[in-house]
């Protein structure tokens, strides 16, 4: 579904966005994936949570210590996501 490069993308393993250096997803990146999975918040949910996947692995093998919370993860990743576009809400 993506429509090309997306300027705020994940650095990995890091995890920290490329152009700003705030945590993956940042604010614009998730502007800008919502706008581009408008239309198919599924594709979205599942977008998401693969990246989720990727990065609790990815961020523990880095420092198994200091590794985010399995809970701050998902309120990073996928708790912002609306299930729901907003159309469909009422």
């Amino acid at each position: 579904m993506s429509t090309g490069t997306r300027p705020h993308a994940p650095v990995r393993p890091l995890w920290i966005c490329k152009r700003c250096a705030h945590p993956w997803p940042c604010a614009e990146a998730r502007l800008t994936l919502l706008a581009e999975y408008a239309g198919d918040r599924t594709a979205l949910s599942v977008h998401l949570y693969g990246q989720l996947y990727d990065a609790a692995a990815e961020l523990h093998r880095l420092n198994p210590d200091e590794a985010p919370s399995p809970q701050a993860l998902f309120a990073r990743f996928v708790g912002w996501a609306p299930l729901r576009s907003p159309r469909s809400l009422g």
